[in-house]
């Protein structure tokens, strides 16, 4: 047997307002997980966070604030694509932000007892020495810090936030926020010199109660603060007074998905009038203002904006950017009753003489690329693959670098933990997206890839399904994997009585040698969702259902049918799990002879146990062998066994099931576990669609979990031509 193996399949990141060809491009090259910043003997079991993050002067350093474990912490990026930590400051509260000067970090820390009572501090920071040597009052909660350029000042927004729960988190919500001029002499902040500027009674709605989210100083030293709830927008002079202020304005959404379905990306919706509520800011430059319009209250216009320093919008992305996140199958369904992708946090830097604006989804764990040459007209070069919610951005133009920091953490889910992730700018193509429906006919939002089966004639050309994730969305989706990135080129509806089709778990695709297919349905009995093999014609119409047989239903277990495959009129099923009647560490691969309707099934040895489960994902049957994805329930560090096997085709013979089932032998084929980290990222968990197609070519998909507390990654990659 051998296996001629060939790199990660790789591509400019097109999306629909991307130009063919960009010469220089970021790709991730190194993720640092945040409890390696824990001290020895620590419990690592403890959740974390990476939230927002800034460099040193001189590029070679990260701090980020960790609100969880109340710390900031450090990344030495001397080698980008090695960080090594240095470690948690611990702060005596939850810090929000911390910027440097110099020798210094400056770190927001938010120390209050209730919401009525708020308080915080500004802690200063030697870096060298990594230890705290001042604290200043601050008298409400703090928010966010910027520092003027020349490191005169620090500007801090003292949010004092709402209580959510209380009157339905209306405001007004007394105490009012302000905002802090504050400073800095000699690495020392002036905490005797403080300066407070109140912003009441500008905003058009709860005037009385601002609440400063984010604050950026330009060139000129004045400085540009966002009051997010009261969708409002306020310029304060290098005076400390207000020099002017503006409503952030609304607008109307047309095309857009408002309906928390689970399992249906539709954009065909209209939101009249939604008030973008800014979070992020930054300075384009001295007259023009950058935002990320997430919303937090009652608005959230899912895009980002520049705004003339006069109030007039010069331009707005509306749904562009989600539409575009959604190609790349990183729309979060489950938040389409909310705020979208919620784009967060903005960050503007200029790389070797282009000025671009970089644009952090919160929901869809990605960050748009956008150069901005032309301020009235942006083009989104790239998204790239961030980790869970990225909250905060760095850029460090000098050493080509970007760094996000991503604050979900969940351990306590048995998931991915917090983590800041780093950025070069390459001479190189984007290694990411991997696939891509860009470019279909008909605009294409996807998800939750779990079954894959290749043309019978067409080299390159594949066939995947969505899971129970899109539940109110099943589809067949045709590949064409010869273009890099791969593209999704068209979307198949699986109906039944002219309707989308109720009740399928598709986990498995496979030709049925007639036109259409037959779809394997893990199904779930706790909640009614059948183990079945449906037959779907060309049209995706369901033409026939097939139910388990009572020797095999009568020992079911909640995970089910895992792939499907075809050797002339018999399907071949692996069961991911043990049933109740399979021993330890043994599961079944089931047949069903189509022509006699008659079901026999192998035994299949799996890998020993480590942490967490094993199971089966897929079956592929190519001439004398049958191919097998093996893999566990683990994710990054904890991922151990992400693997292709191979069964001789001689030994899947099966017997009636309810006696003794002939165990087969199996041979390694693949280690995935080098495939999953080939992106610099974590190892994903889901490995689910493996298909070699007409000439020979073997291909493998992972699923991204629709966006649901995951990273959104979907990695489509070739392992070369599978060989005998």
């Amino acid at each position: 047997m051998q296996v001629t193996s060939r790199l990660l399949v790789s591509g400019i990141a097109l999306c629909a307002s991307m130009p063919a060809h960009a010469e220089m491009s970021f790709n991730r090259v190194a993720t640092f997980a945040t409890p390696l910043n824990m001290a020895a003997g620590e419990d690592t079991n403890r959740p974390s966070s990476a939230e927002i993050i800034s460099a040193t002067e001189d590029g070679m350093t990260l701090i980020y604030t960790d609100s969880p474990l109340g710390v900031v912490g450090m990344v030495d990026i001397s080698d980008p694509k090695a960080p090594m930590p240095l470690g948690n400051i611990a702060m005596g509260g939850e810090p929000t932000t911390a910027v440097v000067i110099g020798d210094r970090a400056f770190a927001a820390v938010n120390t209050s007892e209730s919401y009525a009572e708020p308080s915080g501090k500004l802690v200063t920071i030697d870096l060298a020495a990594r230890a705290v040597v001042a604290e200043c009052d601050l008298g409400g909660q703090p928010d966010s810090v910027a520092r003027a350029r020349d490191g005169s000042f620090l500007a801090i927004a003292i949010e004092n936030e709402r209580d959510e729960d209380l009157n339905d988190g209306q405001i007004p919500q007394m105490p009012a926020g302000y905002v802090v001029k504050l400073p800095v002499t000699k690495g020392a902040a002036d905490c005797a010199a403080l300066q407070r500027i109140e912003v009441t009674g500008l905003a058009g709605i709860a005037p009385e109660d601002p609440e400063p989210e984010f604050v950026d100083v330009n060139g000129a030293g004045e400085i540009a603060v966002t009051l997010q709830e009261n969708n409002h927008i306020v310029i304060i002079g290098t005076d400390g007074a207000v020099a002017g202020h503006f409503s952030a304005g609304a607008v109307t959404l047309e095309g857009v998905d408002l309906t928390d379905e689970r399992g249906a990306i539709r954009f065909t919706e209209t939101q009249v009038d939604r008030k973008r509520e800014p979070d992020g800011i930054k300075w384009l430059d001295n007259d023009h203002l950058v935002v990320a319009n997430e919303g937090d209250y009652e608005g959230g216009s899912r895009g980002w904006t520049i705004f003339n320093r006069d109030g007039s919008v010069l331009y707005d992305s509306g749904l562009d950017f989600e539409r575009a996140v959604a190609q790349i199958g990183h729309y979060p369904d489950k938040r389409s009753d909310a705020k979208g992708i919620e784009p967060e946090s903005i960050e503007v830097a200029t790389f070797d003489g282009t000025p671009m604006v970089f644009v952090a989804s919160e929901r869809g764990s990605v960050i748009g690329v956008y150069d901005v040459t032309d301020p009235a007209a942006p083009v989104l070069t790239q998204i790239l693959p961030s980790g869970v919610s990225p909250e905060g951005m760095v850029a460090i133009p000098g050493r080509n670098l970007l760094a996000s920091a991503n604050e979900v953490d969940l351990i306590e889910d048995g998931g991915v933990r917090a983590h800041v992730m780093v950025y070069e700018r390459q001479d190189a193509p984007a290694a990411y997206p991997m696939i891509t429906s860009q470019g279909a006919a008909e605009f294409i939002g996807w998800g939750a890839l779990s079954g894959l089966v290749a043309d019978a004639e067409r080299p390159g050309v594949l066939y995947a399904v969505n899971d129970s994730f899109f539940g109110f969305q099943p589809t067949i989706f045709t590949i064409d994997a010869t273009q890099e990135p791969a593209r999704i080129v068209s979307a198949l509806p699986v109906t039944r009585g002219g309707m989308p089709a109720q009740k399928l778990d598709m986990e498995g695709i496979t030709l049925d040698g007639k036109g259409g297919f037959w779809v394997a349905s893990e199904g779930r009995s706790d909640q009614l969702v059948p183990h079945a093999l449906y037959n779907v014609n060309a049209k995706g119409a369901i033409k026939k259902e097939v139910a388990l047989p009572p020797e095999l239903a009568a020992h079911e277990i909640r995970f089910g049918f895992e792939g499907i495959t075809r050797v002339g009129d018999v399907l071949w099923m692996p069961v991911q799990r043990e049933w109740k009647d399979d021993a330890a560490g043994e599961v079944k691969l089931v047949a069903y002879d189509t022509a006699e309707n008659v079901w026999t099934a192998v035994r299949y040895p799996l890998d020993p146990k480590g942490e967490g489960w094993i199971g089966l994902s897929e079956i592929t049957a190519n001439g004398d062998w049958f191919y097998i994805v093996e893999r566990d329930n683990q994710i990054g560090d904890a991922a151990r066994v992400k693997r292709l096997y191979r069964v001789p085709a001689a030994q899947m013979v099966g017997a009636p099931l309810g006696g003794d089932l002939p165990l087969v032998e199996k041979e390694l084929v693949r280690d995935f576990l080098p495939d999953l980290m080939a992106l610099n990222g974590y190892a994903a968990e889901k490995i689910e669609g493996f298909a070699i197609d007409a000439a020979g070519e073997g291909w493998v998909v992972t699923d991204n979990d629709g966006v649901d507390d995951s990273s959104g990654e979907t990695l489509f990659w070739s392992i070369g031509m599978v060989a005998e």
